[in-house]
């Protein structure tokens, strides 16, 4: 299994799809970032991170400017990414909102809370299937708080198939993928999808063409979130079960 491969190249940035189980940073030996650059022989900016487990599209910086402008992009929270799971475990809502503040609870992992300070926000819709023993889950996150996808799954029962840090069976992999990316920069508007090609559950998926209708996911009826819509309506599902 090869560590990346590219999906696009443009004068501000390059677009890659990740493989499962490559840190980001240079952790035990070269991570993502220095892979890159030393396949394209130049320095590249991070402007966003994927999980180690987590597989898909992430993008790179090929100048200081075009990092900025693209941080500045990420930090406004104009550019709108999505990921694709699967989990094993039917989930207490088949679509809507987790929302509610994060913090670190053990093993490194994260809880969801009550509160609604710095909240963690993403919104899902899922889909299950007669002849595939699991379920889809199509994720919008509209912050990007560290393991986020994987708490708000977590929280509604139905954690990432293979993310035993959240208390799900143990798998070839955590099947979680950042799916589809969308933004504009520089007056120029761009989208990414990329199906998963790691993991017998995706592959599956894929080969049943159960995709298709999450094809440009950007299309799909998505509700708007701003701050204060969080400060004035508080839907964590932990706070309904509390």
């Amino acid at each position: 299994m090869t560590a990346f491969r590219v999906v696009a190249t443009t004068e501000h940035f390059i677009v890659l799809n990740k493989a499962p189980g490559i840190s980001f940073h240079s952790d035990d030996g070269p991570g993502l970032v220095v892979l890159a650059e030393q396949q394209f022989q130049m320095k590249l900016y991070p402007v966003h991170r994927l999980d180690k487990v987590t597989s898909g599209l992430i993008l790179f910086a090929t100048s200081a400017a075009s990092a900025a402008e693209l941080t500045r992009l990420f930090t406004q929270h104009k550019i709108d990414k999505y990921y694709l799971a699967i989990s094993l475990d039917k989930p207490l809502k088949k679509q809507g909102w987790v929302k509610g503040d994060m913090v670190i609870g053990r093993r490194s992992s994260w809880k969801l809370l009550q509160t609604m300070h710095h909240p963690a926000v993403s919104y899902f819709i899922s889909k299950g299937f007669n002849d595939l023993p699991f379920r889809a889950f199509l994720i919008k996150p509209f912050t990007g708080k560290t393991h986020q996808i994987r708490v708000a799954l977590k929280s509604v029962s139905a954690p990432i198939a293979g993310d035993t840090l959240y208390q799900a069976a143990a798998e070839s992999r955590v099947y979680l993928h950042a799916y589809a990316i969308k933004f504009t920069v520089y007056n120029q508007q761009y989208s990414y999808v990329c199906k998963p090609d790691e993991g017998e559950r995706f592959q599956q998926l894929v080969q049943a063409n159960q995709l298709q209708q999450w094809a440009e996911p950007w299309t799909l009826d998505w509700p708007s979130y701003t701050a204060n819509s969080a400060a004035n309506s508080v839907t964590s599902l932990l706070a309904k079960n509390s």
